[in-house]
């Protein structure tokens, strides 16, 4: 059984594709009008005189919505497009995620049993897919989210190759 590569002394090398920001802007606007509808309604078929609760809520509500929307639409994805960090190495996947919490997680390739590509339906619309890394591990499964979709492809037919190598290797 060979010996895990060592953790570079860095950040893995490739971001995510930059249509990412793109679909994690379409999916802060959403949510952001969907809870505004929501705070809408309230407003409109919650009498303002039912008591205070209801006071607190017709000003809480809008100041929810905005706070929501500067979060999700104007910070949120450009910091999760710095923050999310991936590559693949001749030893390993290595993956960095987390805003506050940071997880370095690295997969060595010997490990690999399964590669998955993925594409849900707004991937789709910006061109988008995920390579999902699987191994017997109690970790389960790596994810490298929102690549364009051709290099999610070239990566899985990469990493599968290279498992199927270094299993026919070890036999």
């Amino acid at each position: 059984m060979s010996p895990l590569p060592p953790a570079p002394a860095r950040d893995p090398a490739w971001s995510l594709s930059r249509a990412a920001i793109g679909l994690w802007l379409a999916q802060g606007v959403l949510g952001t009008v969907l809870y505004g509808l929501a705070v809408v309604a309230f407003l409109v078929f919650v009498p303002a005189d039912a008591g205070w609760l209801v006071t607190v809520l017709r000003w809480a509500g809008p100041v929810f919505v905005v706070v929501y929307g500067v979060l999700f639409i104007g910070v949120a994805p450009r910091l999760r497009y710095r923050v999310y960090r991936w590559e693949v190495t001749a030893d390993a996947v290595y993956t960095l995620t987390g805003w506050l919490d940071r997880t370095w997680t690295l997969v060595p390739i010997s490990r690999i049993q399964t590669v998955d590509v993925t594409r849900g339906v707004t991937q789709q619309l910006f061109g988008l897919a995920s390579v999902a890394v699987l191994t017997a591990s109690s970790q389960g499964t790596v994810r490298i989210p929102h690549l364009e979709a051709d290099v999610a492809r070239r990566v899985a037919e990469d990493l599968a190759a290279r498992a199927e190598m270094v299993r026919d290797e070890a036999t």
